[in-house]
């Protein structure tokens, strides 16, 4: 059963704007995409006084963290909802008054933001935390959620890569891990010693630690932006790091994989990375590597194999 600190009263999930969204004193943070989080789903039933939310964009993602804090908040506690209005701000008002609310639904700044008191008894939102909940899904043959990339489908960039993936040797690490797709082929070679497993995402660490069953493998929720893990001497990277940040292109964070990697490899390490087509890495790769080999192009995705 859920259950939480007794003296918590308010939450926040993600980073809301704060000219949009008065952010409430003591609140604690409750989303998956800030390393040392707490998990919304553990908080008690009926024991929040307020939550706020910078509503996530996928339906089903959204739905499960508007019915995870209505569960939570106690009846008559005050719930506050905003995205922009592109990503799913505008479904808001409408998802919240299905479950049972009264709304009120505001427009500010290309956001929504919609108000509300938790009713005596919401309707669906047991249906809808089943909805967004962890599972099993048969053409990936993992455990996966709603809301991590890639979640219910092998992304094309991370194929190129698993069909080239010569064998690896050492300790390495899987940067952007995901579900662990990636980690669960390197770990296939007898000859690799250790392997971290990075993500920003919770999720994603809770689903890779169901499907990489191997002692040789250690997870890691951190934002590789930070310092945080420290590695250093690896033999091997392999990646296919992100390039949105909140729904925008951000080019930058590729560029801080390549450089993370080439600070944790040893002389002689090699990086394999998969990137779109358009993304220009070639630059920060040959900024950071001795040897850079474009291995493939295919599909709209390139992939690299670099050598420090």
């Amino acid at each position: 059963m859920p259950q939480t600190d007794p003296d918590l009263r308010a939450v926040l999930y993600g980073l809301p704007p704060a000219e949009l969204a008065a952010l409430p004193e003591g609140a604690a943070q409750v989303s998956p995409l800030i390393p040392g989080s707490a998990r919304l789903e553990d908080v008690a039933e009926a024991s929040l006084e307020t939550a706020v939310l910078l509503a996530p964009p996928g339906t089903v993602e959204r739905r499960y963290a508007l019915a995870l804090a209505l569960r939570a908040l106690r009846p008559g506690g005050r719930l506050v909802a905003l995205a922009p209005k592109d990503k799913g701000g505008t479904r808001l008002a409408k998802e919240l008054r299905g479950f049972g609310c009264a709304v009120t639904d505001e427009p500010r700044r290309h956001h929504r933001i919609c108000t509300a008191a938790r009713p005596e008894a919401p309707s669906g939102i047991e249906a809808a935390i089943a909805g967004g909940a962890p599972r099993h899904i048969d053409n990936l043959a993992l455990c996966t959620q709603p809301g991590i990339f890639s979640w219910d489908r092998l992304d094309p960039g991370s194929a190129l890569l698993l069909r080239h993936l010569p064998p690896l040797a050492g300790r390495g690490a899987d940067f952007g891990c995901g579900l662990g797709i990636l980690a669960r082929a390197a770990l296939k070679s007898e000859k690799v010693a250790a392997l971290a497993l990075i993500d920003l995402d919770r999720r994603a660490i809770e689903m890779a630690r169901r499907n990489v069953a191997d002692a040789r493998a250690s997870l890691h929720w951190a934002d590789l932006r930070g310092s945080e893990p420290a590695l250093t001497g690896l033999d091997f990277v392999v990646t296919n790091p992100p390039f949105h940040d909140g729904g925008a292109e951000d080019q930058a964070l590729g560029q801080v994989f390549i450089a993370r990697a080439a600070a944790a490899l040893r002389p002689g390490g090699t990086l394999h990375l998969v990137a779109n087509a358009h993304l220009p890495y070639e630059a920060p790769l040959r900024a950071a590597f001795r040897t850079v080999t474009p291995v493939v192009t295919e599909g709209g995705y390139k992939l690299f194999e670099a050598r420090k």
